[in-house]
């Protein structure tokens, strides 16, 4: 079958390849694979990764094997994969704790695109109330951001969106942003709860906008820029502050389940911003890190 593998050369960071048939163990069922989704991640620290081998971890399809032990979803089950390993190959064998049951009249594609960064908004944001507080979400226009923007307001936040540019402003209003920033220098506003996904200076800055008892969770660092904090800057009177970092990897089926119940509602939407053919994943790989997509990126197996 076929599959993308990590690649380390200049061909990378994926290419194709012919790669053996899984075999799924009796607590693991037998997933063909629709849709893939992309984040920017797993593409940008290959070095984690053995060369040559399957990479991903989000992805949607059809349950064509139920587990023989009896657990998890049965056959022709449509199903969302979260955090999974090796999910980008036309068929995967996967644990049934890392999957969601995707309900009728939700697209299959949409749930490939929820994983690492749905479940990542979910899961940081349920850390503490969000009713009447105010929030912070930097790097809103990206695939975590668009997400947490939308759980902040359901949550009964004001959330402040912060994007990198006017021009990835666009939709986030809609999806419940109170206000929409392209820089915290000169803001008066101070925020409760942080959700961060680009770290550097942008860090520091947050930081000085906090709260007493506020907490800023540190979710990624697209900016790849070391973060600085002036001398005295980390002490203060009052409530404590925190700085809290990121990297739950527990099973994913409960947080997807709920997230595709919330589409399912039409209380949360999916955002897509390319949808294509996995066939063009070079391109869309130079769109992701481009800057160029506002929100996921799906990819259809073909």
């Amino acid at each position: 079958m076929r599959a993308l593998v990590v690649e380390h050369g200049e061909a990378g960071p994926v290419r194709f390849a012919d790669v053996d048939e899984p075999e799924p163990s009796s607590d693991e069922a037998l997933v063909e694979i629709r849709h893939i989704g992309l984040n920017f991640g797993e593409l940008n620290y290959l070095h984690l990764w053995q060369s040559g081998a399957v990479h991903g971890h989000d992805a949607a399809g059809v349950v064509v094997r139920a587990a023989a032990d009896g657990s998890g979803p049965p056959e022709g089950t449509r199903v969302a994969l979260g955090m999974s390993s090796h999910a980008w190959a036309e068929r995967v064998a996967v644990s049934p704790a890392s999957l969601g049951i995707v309900p009728e009249g939700v697209d299959l594609a949409d749930g490939a695109a929820l994983g690492i960064a749905g479940v990542t908004a979910l899961r940081v944001l349920r850390k503490r109330s969000l009713l009447a507080r105010d929030v912070l979400i930097t790097g809103a226009s990206g695939g975590v951001g668009h997400f947490a923007v939308q759980l902040a307001a359901l949550a009964g936040a004001r959330v402040t969106a912060l994007v990198g540019s006017p021009d990835r402003a666009a939709g986030l209003r809609e999806l419940g942003a109170d206000r929409v920033l392209t820089d915290l220098a000169g803001t008066e506003y101070s925020f409760d709860f942080v959700l961060d996904t680009v770290a550097g200076p942008l860090l520091a800055q947050a930081w000085h906008r906090l709260a007493e008892g506020g907490t800023i969770h540190l979710v990624g660092y697209s900016s790849g820029q070391d973060t600085t904090f002036p001398s005295g800057a980390l002490f203060g009177f009052g409530e404590s502050r925190s700085i809290t970092t990121y990297g739950d990897m527990t099973p994913t089926s409960e947080d997807l389940t709920d997230l595709l119940g919330l589409v399912a509602a039409g209380r949360l939407s999916v955002p897509v911003g390319l949808r294509g053919s996995w066939l063009d994943v070079d391109d869309a790989v130079q769109a992701l890190f481009a800057r160029k997509v506002h929100g996921k990126i799906v990819l259809d197996v073909v």
